[in-house]
């Protein structure tokens, strides 16, 4: 059988877009004791793309702040395919600022083919919702930990991913685009989105080379799909670990490694 680190880009593509492959919803009652969900940005409204809530991790107090993808047309209606509008990053931030208040380490779950793009999201300020929550989180004075799930696209993604370590799932893919929109734009024909997947470099062996992200969480053989209980044990080991190295670090500090960490981003030389 074909190991699962030989997949192509575009053979993860279809692996994450799987519809039985796990969500946060699944993940969420694995990982975290008495999760309580708390709703509303207090601006506008409850995005359903984005909750968010207290829970418990092997006794740490944390904030969860999660992406969601439905697990069957219904759902995937109800949460807006995983595409939040701006009062879903302003109910994160909010979220988020309150865990700094309490002391709480926030963990974030990104899962999203990118933030949504229509009139009304963008009347409401997209822009500078996601914007704002990579400005905040850069200075957030508690740790932060990010897991991609799945698809982590454009800026509906990067949005929760300014964080002090960030781990990606064995076939997720992470990007500032989409490749469909990769796809459009340069060559104006979306379904040429496999080609895009493959040039890229969004696979979870990429973002470990280019130092993006610090860790890969194993998948089952086959994905996630075959095992949730698994993977979550997997994601769940993965948080606990970082959280309690990351909880003994003076703040300060933290805040300091948190920005070296993406000013190192991208660094290259010249001949």
């Amino acid at each position: 059988m074909e190991k699962i680190n030989d997949l192509t880009p575009p053979e993860r593509l279809e692996l994450i877009r799987h519809k039985n492959r796990p969500t946060v919803r699944d993940y969420i009652p694995m990982i975290f004791d008495e999760f309580i969900e708390m709703h509303g940005d207090r601006l506008y409204g409850d995005d359903r793309a984005i909750i968010g809530g207290i829970a418990s991790l092997n006794g740490i107090p944390v904030t969860v702040i999660a992406e969601v993808k439905g697990r069957n047309l219904n759902e995937n209606k109800e949460s807006n395919f995983a595409m939040p509008h701006p009062e879903g990053y302003r109910k994160a931030l909010r979220l988020a600022k309150q865990a700094e208040k309490f002391h709480r380490p926030v963990i974030c779950f990104i899962d999203t083919p990118g933030a949504f793009c229509g009139v009304e999201a963008e009347k409401r300020g997209q822009g500078e919702a996601i914007a704002r929550n990579i400005m905040e989180f850069m200075t957030l004075r508690t740790p932060v930990i990010s897991v991609v799930l799945g698809e982590g696209g454009s800026g509906g993604a990067l949005a929760l991913g300014v964080c002090d370590e960030l781990a990606v799932l064995e076939n997720s893919i992470y990007s500032v685009i989409s490749p469909r929109g990769f796809a459009s734009i340069l060559w104006k024909d979306d379904s040429r989105e496999k080609e895009a997947a493959s040039i890229m470099k969004i696979t979870a062996e990429d973002m470990l080379e280019l130092g993006i992200a610090e860790k890969i969480i194993e998948e089952p053989l086959g994905g996630a799909q075959n095992d949730h209980r698994q993977t979550a044990e997997n994601i769940s080991e993965f948080l606990y670990k970082t959280l309690c190295k990351k909880m003994k670090i003076d703040i300060d500090v933290l805040l300091n490694e948190r920005y070296t960490k993406f000013r190192k981003i991208g660094e290259f030389e010249e001949g």
